[in-house]
């Protein structure tokens, strides 16, 4: 049986180059309303593309449609990998870092 951050993982390697998705999202397929517990699995993502890995924990953004945190931060130069991460599959910001057209760019799962 897989554990929560196992299952945490997998349904952030299904969301495609070019799509986000929210804390929300993954809570609400997990059957849970741990929003915040998917949160602290991805803020402790040993297997993220910042460093090279596979799981595009980038993808995940606050359900407001704003950028959100990367690897713990909030702010800073983790945000901004972040958002040149997320620009590179197509995704673009506004100066407030909230994502323009985030309906039609959000996956559900």
């Amino acid at each position: 049986m897989n554990t929560f951050k196992e299952k945490v993982y997998s349904l952030v390697k299904k969301i495609p180059k070019g799509k986000v998705s929210t804390y929300k999202e993954i809570a609400h397929a997990l059957n849970t309303r741990a929003y915040r517990a998917v949160g602290q699995v991805l803020k402790l993502n040993d297997d993220g593309y910042k460093d090279g890995g596979k799981t595009p924990c980038h993808r995940i953004v606050s359900s407001n449609g704003h950028i959100g945190g990367f690897c713990g931060q909030t702010k800073g130069n983790e945000i901004l990998i972040k958002k040149q991460l997320l620009e590179k599959e197509g995704i673009k910001f506004d100066k407030d870092n909230n994502l323009i057209n985030f309906k039609k760019k959000l996956f559900r799962f």
